[in-house]
């Protein structure tokens, strides 16, 4: 799958992309007609910890999923977002399979 990955005011290190790729190739497993997905990572000027804030939009044919998750890092986020992620794309799957 297509993995576009953006940083805001920041520069995301290879460790952290390579993350982001693996944890959204499992995407596979539970969806396999994912086209692509766009990963938005920031960081809000607050004294909060939990500031990293984590966006992904996954397309998928004829539809498309947005997740935004914020965390005190950027690998708990992504892990939220995407657990989440699952969870809309097995009910999309098992809502295709009772309409076919």
């Amino acid at each position: 799958m297509k993995v576009n990955a953006q940083s805001v005011n920041f520069t995301a290190n290879e460790q952290l992309i390579g993350f982001i790729q693996t944890r959204l190739d499992k995407m596979e497993l539970f969806y396999d007609k994912v086209i692509s997905s766009d990963v938005y990572l920031k960081v809000e000027n607050t004294s909060a910890k939990e500031n990293k804030i984590v966006e992904i939009k996954v397309l998928v044919p004829k539809d498309s999923f947005i997740v935004k998750k914020q965390c005190k890092s950027f690998e708990e986020a992504i892990d939220m977002a995407c657990s989440s992620l699952e969870r809309k794309l097995v009910k999309r799957k098992e809502k295709m399979r009772l309409n076919a």
